[in-house]
Formats: structure tokens, sequence, C-alpha cells
């Protein structure tokens, strides 16, 4: 899977390789000149510190690698006849910090820190930002899976949630719609106690929206939701009255997203009224 992250207004991919991020030199390089890419990565492949860093890079990372092709690269490298693509140190070395693909869809990507090399290069202007926007990229991923990580746990426990009411509130009589119902119901308890409304006022309120009120949550209300419904399954079993549990429930929710709230260090309290 690859994103696409925009640095000084060139768009530069950024994919996973060997479990790893690696930048595309070829759209770092068209940052300099869009008509001369593979020539760039080339010039800096064939200059002396490159073939140091990269060597080095590997010689710590990659123990496949080989070491006395590197020497013959090595010697050779800052004369006037010496040239090298990507292709070449990969296939002699065993190298693994580059990856080239030919194609449409190919093209030249190194590990991050040997992109960052080559984007210094090309510009350390140009460095800094690709630094400060993949820095951007690295945290909207961890929000991403984050809030994915609670919304599965929520759903788990959603799950032990619907149990305890087909269980314990749901007479066999009933039809599907009546079940339904119940279910439902059961549901806005946890929305009321949490969100302060139930699933339709939202639905009401934001007429727009394409999720619902839970895929609109926070983490730390998400987190709280999880806690709500395990307690509520608890509370089923135990026979206590729905606006007896909603009522604990609430008190319950307030303090949980008090203190979520302060670990978050979110300033707005959005659930639990």
């Amino acid at each position: 899977m690859a994103s696409i992250i925009r640095v000084q207004g060139t768009p530069v991919t950024v994919k996973r390789v060997l479990e790893k991020d690696y930048v595309s030199l070829t759209d770092i390089a068209r940052h300099k000149d869009a008509n001369a890419t593979d020539d760039l990565i080339r010039s800096w492949l064939r200059n002396r510190n490159t073939i140091e860093f990269v060597g080095m890079w590997e010689q710590l990372n990659n123990p496949d690698f080989k070491p006395v092709e590197f020497d013959g690269f090595r010697k050779q490298a800052g004369l006037n006849s010496f040239t090298l693509t990507p292709k070449q140190w990969i296939e002699k070395t065993g190298a693994i910090g580059i990856v080239s693909k030919p194609g449409r869809y190919g093209g030249t990507f190194a590990h991050l820190d040997i992109a960052l090399e080559f984007a210094s290069w090309i510009s350390v202007e140009f460095k800094l930002y690709l630094i400060k926007e993949f820095q951007r990229l690295k945290e909207d991923e961890r929000k991403t899976l984050d809030w994915d990580v609670r919304r599965n746990l929520a759903k788990i426990n959603y799950r032990i949630h619907t149990d305890a009411i087909k269980g314990n509130l749901i007479p066999p009589e009933l039809t599907k719609a009546q079940a339904s119902q119940v279910y439902a119901s059961e549901a806005d308890v946890l929305n009321v106690a949490l969100f302060g409304t139930t699933a339709k006022q939202w639905r009401d309120a934001n007429p727009g929206s394409k999720g619902n009120i839970r895929d609109d949550a926070n983490g730390a209300q998400l987190v709280c939701l999880s806690n709500l419904e395990s307690l509520n399954a608890e509370l089923i079993k135990q026979g206590m009255t729905q606006a007896d549990r909603l009522r604990k429930l609430n008190l319950i929710a307030i303090e949980q997203m008090k203190l979520l709230v302060n670990d978050a260090g979110i300033k707005r309290l959005k659930g639990g009224r």
C-alpha cells in the first residue's frame, strides 16, 4: 500500500517494503528535473560519498550484503569513467536499501534513511520539508490505527452486549421486528448515557452525515463506549431496569470521560450529560 505526501508542491510516494518505509527517489528527483530523474539518481549513486553511505547502511541492516562487490564499487567511485545504476548496485551487492522496478508504475525507491540523503543532495530545503511531511503522514497513520483499534474493541464488546440482551431481555415469542426494537432501545441506552442523544436524534441533527453517532466518536468516547457495553451487559444479567441502568451508566460515563479526557489532554468533553 502506498501513500502520497506533497513536498513543496511535488507529490512523493511512500510505500512499505520489507515492513519498512521506502520513499520514491524518482519523485524526489522530479522536483529538480522532471525530464532527467534517472540521470539524477545515477549521478548521485556514482558519487564516492553516496557509495560510502549506502554501503555502510547495508552493512548495518543487511546480513546478506556482499562486501567484496561493494569494495569494488568504492574503489571506482569518483573516476570519470565510473557509472552505476540502481539495478547494477542491487544485483551486484544484494542491496535491500534501494529497490528499482521498470515500467509505468515502477521507479526507484529507497529506505527513508537513504532517501533523505538523496533529498539532501537534491536540495537541503527540500529534505527538511520532506521530513516534516513524512512526520505528518506517520502521525495521521498512528491516529487512524489508534481509532481503528478502539472501534474494533467497541465492536467486540457490542457482541457481548447484544448477547446479554438476547439472553435476558428478548422473549422467544417476539418477532424479528420486535426484537430489533429491543436491540435499538438498548443501544440508545448507551448512546444517551455517553452522548446525551439517541441515534435518531443524532441523525436528524446531522442529515448530511454518511456514518452514525458511533462512527463520529473520538478515541476517548470509543474507549468509554466499550466499557459501558460490558457494564450494561452485566447489569442486564442482574435484572436491573432500563431506567436504573441508564442513570448508573450515565454517571459512570461522566467519570470515565473526565479521566480519559484529562489523560489525552483534550479540553472539551463531548460525552456524558
